[in-house]
């Protein structure tokens, strides 16, 4: 089987996929725009064939390094690069080789939250109410309904170009900084999010699930906090109900997912948005270190037929907790970090890049059949002088 795999150098931690795909069998043919001696030995042993092009935005040359991987190797099976940013590029090389997969007709569904809003609706999922705007006197009249709105970008990733909008300064604002692009506007829903992860095979049936909980990425963006992510032993009933009818409404097959929902200070659902690719930063890693399992290898395992094989029960409660170290200063140091917690820590590691962004530059992960002892562990790793 042969797979491309655009910028499988990053996320780090995300170079797994290809080494899982790679021990399978199946040729691993990487595009990037790094010099092959940059993207690690590591991934060297794993890829089949390295296309280096001057741009991935340059959608020509990727064209034409898919092409020539076609014609040198065959048939494409599947074209991925387990990151947001490239879904439309992965589309357009399904939809012109043919590679089986979401194309370019159906990438708005997944890509554009006002389309969203529609498929939740359609699965019965609340949806927060909102539109794509059109204009000052439009935005001023969606405020002046909801009292507090939200405006981002349609298509938008994470907290990117995301506004809180109390009054009509902060429009004046946003119409001053906004991009040319679309924006949607919605009522704001005070609350925690929560999440429904998971695998999918290509039938479209669930193998695997998760879900965990943190702060809103537009108040921990904006407001420079350090992050901390919770993963849930069990996942609640209302949660995996609404996750388990967007699966079938969006036809997940062969993917992983992530749906973020707010959960409201009255413990409503309301549906925010999807993602039709792994949870972001080291998410993956947490489900891995809560159950026990290797999600890089069962997803391999599933893409090329072999099934996913483990056990998926949890078996601890995980928790993220990162800092900021170049914006605040910590009352702990890593050793008195370590002296603590060390027996339940499983994973500490400076964040990468434009991941650092808005994760902070450094994270520690905990495991444990406590959450009490979690949250300690985070209020441990956060607090500040």
């Amino acid at each position: 089987m042969n797979f491309v795999y655009l910028s499988p150098h990053f996320p780090p931690n995300f170079r797994a996929f290809s080494r899982n795909l790679s021990e399978t069998g199946a040729n691993v043919l990487g595009i990037a725009d790094v010099p092959y001696d940059e993207i690690g030995d590591d991934l060297k042993k794993c890829l089949r064939e390295y296309y280096r092009v001057g741009s991935l935005e340059d959608y020509d040359q990727v064209y034409r390094a898919t092409a020539y991987f076609i014609h040198k190797y065959g048939r494409i099976d599947m074209v991925t690069s387990m990151n947001e940013y490239w879904l439309e590029t992965e589309a357009a090389l399904r939809t012109d080789f043919n590679i089986p997969g979401v194309k370019s007709d159906g990438i708005s569904w997944i890509r554009r939250k006002s389309l969203m809003k529609w498929k939740f609706t359609n699965a019965g999922v609340p949806v927060a109410d909102g539109h794509v705007i059109r204009g000052w006197d439009d935005a001023a009249d969606f405020l002046k309904r909801k009292g507090e709105i939200v405006i981002k970008p349609d298509a938008g990733m994470g907290a990117v170009n995301a506004f809180k909008i109390r009054n009509e300064g902060d429009l004046e604002d946003f119409f001053r900084r906004k991009t040319d692009e679309d924006y949607i506007a919605e009522e704001f829903v005070p609350g925690r999010i929560c999440t429904f992860d998971g695998l999918c095979d290509t039938e479209g049936n669930i193998v695997f699930s998760a879900s965990h909980e943190y702060e809103s990425a537009m108040d921990l963006v904006n407001q420079r906090k350090s992050v901390s992510i919770y993963s849930k032993m069990e996942i609640p009933h209302d949660l995996e109900e609404a996750g388990r009818r967007i699966v079938n409404e969006f036809q997940v097959k062969g993917t992983f997912f992530h749906f973020e929902f707010f959960r409201t200070p009255e413990g409503r659902l309301v549906a925010l948005e999807v993602n039709m690719r792994p949870p972001g930063g080291y998410i993956i890693d947490m489900c891995n270190f809560a159950s026990d399992i290797d999600l890089y290898k069962e997803w391999a395992n599933v893409v090329t037929g072999k099934g996913f094989s483990a056990s998926a029960g949890k078996k601890y409660f995980c928790a993220f907790a990162s800092r900021r170290t170049r914006e605040r200063k910590y009352r702990r140091s890593n050793e008195e970090i370590n002296a603590k917690f060390g027996g339940i820590i499983t994973m500490a590691d400076r964040i990468p890049g434009i991941l650092a962004e808005g994760m902070g530059d450094f994270v520690y992960i905990a495991r444990s059949r406590s959450m009490d002892e979690l949250r300690d562990f985070v209020s441990f790793v956060q607090e500040e002088i």
